[in-house]
């Protein structure tokens, strides 16, 4: 309803309620009809429901019917349970982990209801009363005073200087001065709501004055309830990191599905033997190309290495909420920015003035106003009001000091009509009054000039100086104060405004901003090195947003910025089409934020949001990664937040960007060399069994997989970042894993493995026999494992580098040499202590044969290293 757009009394008669306010029985029947002046709360998700949800990856259900089908297996044949044992070993690891990073239940609508006031002032039965905030209802007659939060949605029906702190709500960075006045609609659209001066809303607070209004919202009809809403039905957009993988999962799936049903068929046709102990045997040679196919350490090593990763992050001052989000700030190409407490410091600061006696232009604004510094030496009070007496402040001129020198006797309190104040003032016998407001309002009163500590005549020629000065700061987007004053023998006989405000003295003009905080400017320029785009989104007017904008270089025409009532005129399609050619959006409401960051994500853009205030809640939720502020932020965004800036700064983005994008290059080097390893054994099991004898048992994948290859991918995942992490373009969202060579390099280095590995089966088996032929062979199994297992751990050193040379590389990975000796000593372990050799079915094999499995092993580092010259000579 647009209240705003209606006269009081019409409000009134429609909320069926009057200045007496309501009887206690109404407001009774009404609460029992309409319920407590609350938000919904939402679903908790319980640690079991969470728990579940980590299982139904698709890879993970792959592992537990693999490790199902072997156990039945292993119990029919009376055999070991380990491969069993270890995959439901490593599938419990990976869901604790989840769980435990995503252990927060959401908290945002519960932040929302603790923002409201605990109690509040109300007229019943017409008496004034104390209530709770809660049991407020529509018609209710609220009573507001400075320092009040405001419990529901109202129109005003008093007002006295009542300014309302809105930025939480709006982006505005100014206190909003408020009239009970009906407002007027330019052209029939409608008004937006930072500018809708009769309207208090919940979850703002006054600050300066006081009113009275009448309640036509509550709970979740209130905009704080549609900010509530819009938080409840943003989806969750999966990462591009989630988005791959469950992508290899359901290949993967399809592969694994394929192998077993080809073999299967085809040993069964080949052999010609259908009885059962043939099908069964048949079926576990299925099995252990099932579990060759399947990177059973995949799903853990992602898990580790983005904690790791959040670690690393938080040291940084970025508190990651949701494990999957880390990878996603590498891909970021736009920052959706909220200006106020963002890139801004939320706080207003005198930056330039106008006038020749400095001192006291700075000391009748602090004089003329409510603002105070306490005990604790800060300053409280009006942003705006506060700004002119830290402005006095640093020019040693303090204001407990300038009170004790000049009391204040008698005042003319603002007045949104006259846009200006006066304050009278004792000085040595003599009395003096500061006046400050809107310079052309205090300009019109003024007939005189303070110039050279002489006062002259107000001339058309100084006035019209003056007035070019105030433009030049307004075009700089500077809230411009004048100050003027005015001498007496005697104490005023009145302290009304239409005889204290009249012929004063020109005193000169401030100029005030919320200014940029200083690390954003580097932060933005290292942004666009990046590749990513910043944007601006704030409720301030376009000029102020442009002018900031341009200041940050986010912007370098005031045309690419764009209002929220321009927004309105625009279709989704249009603003799909469009949205490129706009880096600034000021005067915006909440479901501004949700359309501009959905119309980026619609271009195939990788979205991030970042902001403090509860307007910026449903926006960062909608975003593939929203950033909230840990300083000045609300616990609404903070719970809504994928990630939290512990110290509010922007810069902290371009460091988590980074860390993000080594996490993701790291992840991607673990999963090439995972999935080259589970290659080769897929090759070598397929090989083998088309030959017709058994090269590895399911067990000893199993082994290799989960123990000898998951301690080096993990310390892949510990590489320092590539030099050119951060001036290499964003990844497209559309870029798979396999991207950039990644999938030939998989196949080249699987087959090269899996070469060696059979290769040491041959030879082992001549050792033992003294023929080459294909046949079963102990020394055989034993020396392919060798060969296999130390040939993955070597690939673990040429994966450090896609494409340049180890032998060239200045950084050092500690974790990855401590991997592959750890896995080297287990590897050595199993095959020579006798009841583990015994249990894996391993043959004691001789230094000869040890040594050449090793040298086959390691042949595949000056191979890679060969293959890689190659291609950086045809790159070139």
């Amino acid at each position: 309803m647009q209240h705003y757009l209606k006269g009081t009394e019409d409000v009134l008669a429609e909320v069926k309620s009057s200045r007496a306010g309501l009887t206690e029985q109404e407001a009774e029947t009404r609460l029992n009809e309409n319920g407590k002046n609350k938000l919904a709360e939402s679903k908790k998700i319980s640690l079991a429901e969470r728990f579940v949800k980590q299982l139904m990856d698709p890879m993970i259900i792959i592992l537990l019917a693999a490790a199902a089908v072997s156990g039945i297996t292993a119990a029919y044949e009376n055999e070991s349970l380990a491969d069993v044992f270890i995959i439901l070993i490593v599938v419990l690891i990976n869901a604790f982990l989840g769980v435990y990073q995503e252990s927060k239940a959401e908290k945002a609508i519960e932040a929302l209801n603790e923002m409201a006031a605990a109690t509040s002032k109300v007229i019943r039965n017409g008496s004034q009363i104390t209530i709770k905030s809660e049991d407020i209802v529509v018609g209710d007659i609220v009573i507001l005073e400075a320092g009040d939060a405001v419990p529901a949605d109202a129109r005003i029906i008093e007002c006295a200087s009542m300014k309302i702190e809105e930025a939480a709500l709006t982006g505005e960075s100014v206190p909003v001065t408020k009239t009970e006045d009906t407002l007027l609609s330019d052209d029939g659209k409608d008004i937006s709501l930072g500018d809708r001066k009769n309207m208090v809303y919940m979850g703002s607070t006054v600050v300066y004055g006081r009113g009275q209004a009448v309640i036509v919202g509550t709970g979740m009809n209130t905009e704080m309830g549609k900010i509530a809403d819009a938080i409840s039905k943003a989806k969750e957009s999966s990462t591009p990191l989630q988005i791959k993988l469950a992508g290899l999962s359901k290949i993967l799936s399809f592969i694994v599905i394929g192998i077993c049903i080809f073999i299967f068929a085809f040993r069964l046709i080949k052999i010609g033997d259908f009885s059962s102990e043939v099908m069964l045997d048949t079926f576990m040679v299925a099995v252990s190309l099932a579990v060759a196919a399947i990177p059973e350490g995949l799903a853990a090593v992602v898990t580790i290495v983005l904690s790791i990763g959040v670690t690393n992050m938080s040291k940084r001052n970025a508190v990651i909420r949701k494990l999957t989000a880390v990878e996603t700030l590498g891909s970021a190409q736009i920052i959706c920015s909220d200006k106020t407490g963002t890139l801004t410091q939320n706080k207003m600061t005198v930056v330039d003035h106008f006038g020749d006696n400095e001192e006291l232009l700075a000391t009748a604004m602090a004089l003329c106003s409510d603002a105070e510094i306490d005990g604790n030496g800060d300053t409280i009070g009006e942003p705006t009001e506060c700004a002119l007496v830290n402005y006095a402040a640093k020019l040693s001129l303090r204001k407990p000091d300038l009170k004790n020198q000049k009391p204040r006797v008698g005042e003319a309190p603002f007045d949104s009509m006259r846009k200006m104040m006066s304050t009278v003032h004792s000085m040595d016998g003599r009395f003096i009054q500061y006046t400050k407001g809107a310079p052309d309002e205090v300009l019109k009163l003024c007939t005189k000039y303070l110039k050279d500590g002489t006062v002259h005549e107000l001339t058309d020629e100084f006035r019209n100086s003056i007035l070019a000065d105030n433009k030049r700061m307004a075009d700089k987007a500077l809230r411009v104060l004048c100050a003027a004053y005015k001498e007496y023998d005697n104490m005023p006989s009145s302290f009304e405004a239409k005889d204290l405000e009249t012929d004063l003295i020109f005193i000169g003009l401030t100029g005030m901003i919320d200014p940029v905080r200083p690390e954003v400017l580097d932060a933005i320029k290292e942004c666009k090195v990046a590749g990513i785009r910043p944007i601006m989104i704030t409720g301030d007017h376009k000029d102020t947003a442009a002018a900031i904008a341009m200041e940050l270089g986010i912007i370098d025409d005031p045309s690419q910025a764009i209002t929220g009532a321009m927004l309105n005129d625009i279709s989704e399609e249009e603003l799909n089409r469009t949205i490129g050619n706009y880096s600034v959006y000021a005067r915006v409401q909440p479901e501004h934020k949700v359309r501009i960051v959905k119309a980026w994500k619609q271009n195939g853009m990788i979205t991030a949001m970042t902001g403090d205030g509860v307007n910026d809640a449903p926006s960062i939720k909608s975003a593939d990664i929203g950033i909230g502020m840990g300083i000045t932020g609300t616990d609404v965004t903070k719970n809504v937040a994928d990630m939290v800036l512990a110290d509010d700064n922007f810069a902290t983005i371009v460091n988590a960007v980074e860390e993000g994008r080594k996490i993701y290059d790291n992840i991607r080097k673990s999963i090439q060399f995972l999935l080259a390893s589970n290659l080769s054994e897929v090759l070598s099991i397929f090989f083998a069994t088309v030959l017709g004898f058994t090269i590895l048992h399911p067990v000893h994948i199993l082994w290799i997989n989960l123990i000898t290859d998951t301690f080096p991918a993990l310390a892949l995942g510990m590489e320092e970042g590539e030099d050119d992490l951060m001036t290499r373009p964003p990844r497209s969202s559309k870029e798979g894993i396999f991207t950039g060579g990644v999938g030939f390099d998989i196949g080249y280095q699987g087959l090269l493995i899996s070469i060696v590995t059979i290769a040491a089966y041959f030879i082992g088996h001549y050792i033992e026999s003294g023929v080459w032929e294909v046949a079963s062979s102990p020394d055989g199994i034993t020396m392919a494992f060798l060969t296999m297992s130390m040939a993955e751990i070597f690939q673990s050193l040429n994966m450090r580098s896609q494409r340049g040379s180890i032998f060239k590389m200045k950084r050092k990975n500690m974790y990855l040499f401590g991997a592959m000796i750890v896995s080297f000593i287990l590897t050595t372990t199993v095959i020579s202590v006798p009841f583990l050799a015994e249990i894996f079915e391993f043959e004691h094999i001789s230094i000869q044969e040890y040594g050449i499995a090793m040298l086959l092993a390691v042949s595949v580092i000056p191979i890679v290293e060969m293959i890689k010259a190659i291609q950086r000579s045809v790159k070139k």
